[in-house]
C-alpha cells in the first residue's frame, strides 16, 4: 500500500509543477506598456522554454499516471487475494473442527461386535 501511497504523491508533485509552470508562462503574456524588443525578445525565449519543459512534464505526468494506476491495480490484486486466503484458512479451521467432533463422537460409540463377543 505504501507504494501505490508514493506514486501519488509523486503524480500529485508533478501535476502542482505544471500547474505553476502554466502560470509562470501565462503571466509572460500579459505585459502591458511599451517594451524594447530586446525584452520582448528574452519573454519570448523564456516563453519557449517554459512550454519545451512544461511538455516534458507532461510525460512524465503521463508515465506517473500510469505508475498510479498499476500500483492500485497491484493494491486490489493483493487485497482480493487476502481475502480468499482468510476465507479459505476459516473454511480450513470449520473442517478441522469438524473432523475432530466427528473422531471424538466415533470414539465414544459402543461398538456391537465388540459388546457380543464378550
Amino acid at each position: 500500500m505504501g507504494a501505490a501511497a508514493v506514486a501519488e504523491g509523486k503524480l500529485v508533485q508533478l501535476e502542482g509543477n505544471a500547474s505553476r509552470l502554466q502560470g509562470l508562462r501565462d503571466s509572460l503574456s500579459g505585459q502591458a506598456g511599451v517594451t524594447s524588443g530586446a525584452a520582448l525578445g528574452h519573454s519570448r525565449e523564456l516563453a519557449m522554454r517554459l512550454d519545451d519543459v512544461r511538455h516534458g512534464l507532461n510525460r512524465a505526468i503521463g508515465s506517473a499516471r500510469e505508475v498510479v494506476e498499476l500500483r492500485s491495480q497491484e493494491r486490489i490484486g493483493a487485497h482480493i487475494a487476502r481475502e480468499s486466503a482468510e476465507r479459505l484458512q476459516v473454511r480450513a479451521v470449520a473442517n478441522m473442527h469438524k473432523m475432530i467432533e466427528e473422531r471424538m463422537a466415533a470414539a465414544f460409540r459402543p461398538r456391537r461386535k465388540e459388546a457380543e463377543n464378550d
